[in-house]
């Protein structure tokens, strides 16, 4: 079997229940914190909204310097959070159909200011930087939004909230 199914299955799957997680966010509480040194609400939806976008850097570059990222605007509201995670999901899910096995074999090396942090292959840079990575922060919105009294979705069998077998 091909690198790329056992991959995609994974993401498609990952990305639906992180978008169900994304449409539970109240953009009148973007603002909110739990603590003054953790994100805002809305900082963290974006990020999560945001991450996607590794996926099609992973496979379409050999590296990436982190100290030329810019920062992006804030979303300001639901609409605009959905719209990006929709666009980075589909650009990832377009740059990876079809690899071959060589291609995310490949080494993708991490820079920041031309130092290299580390060298994987694309498939494990997949793994780690876009899905791990992922899933962990989508974790913490889960938190802040339970938090916020806010229903959460089923993600690996029923909530506390929703419970597909009742």
């Amino acid at each position: 079997m091909a690198l790329v199914d056992t991959l995609l299955p994974e993401f498609d799957h990952e990305m639906s229940v992180t978008r169900k997680l994304l449409e539970r966010v109240p953009e009148e509480r973007f603002g909110w914190k739990p603590h003054e040194k953790s994100s805002t609400l809305g900082q963290l939806a974006q990020h999560v909204a945001t991450l996607p976008m590794w996926g099609s850097i992973t496979v379409n570059q050999s590296e990436l310097d982190l100290s030329g990222s810019q920062q992006l605007p804030p979303v300001t509201n639901r609409a605009e959070l959905l719209a990006l995670f929709d666009g980075h999901v589909a650009g990832s899910r377009a740059a990876i159909a079809g690899k071959s096995d060589a291609e995310l074999m490949a080494p993708w090396t991490l820079k920041f200011g031309g130092k290299t942090l580390f060298t994987m292959p694309k498939a494990a840079v997949w793994r780690s930087f876009v899905m791990s990575h992922l899933i962990h922060h989508r974790g913490q919105l889960s938190v802040y939004l339970r938090i916020q009294n806010v229903p959460l979705p089923s993600m690996y069998g029923p909530s506390a909230d929703e419970n597909p077998f009742t």
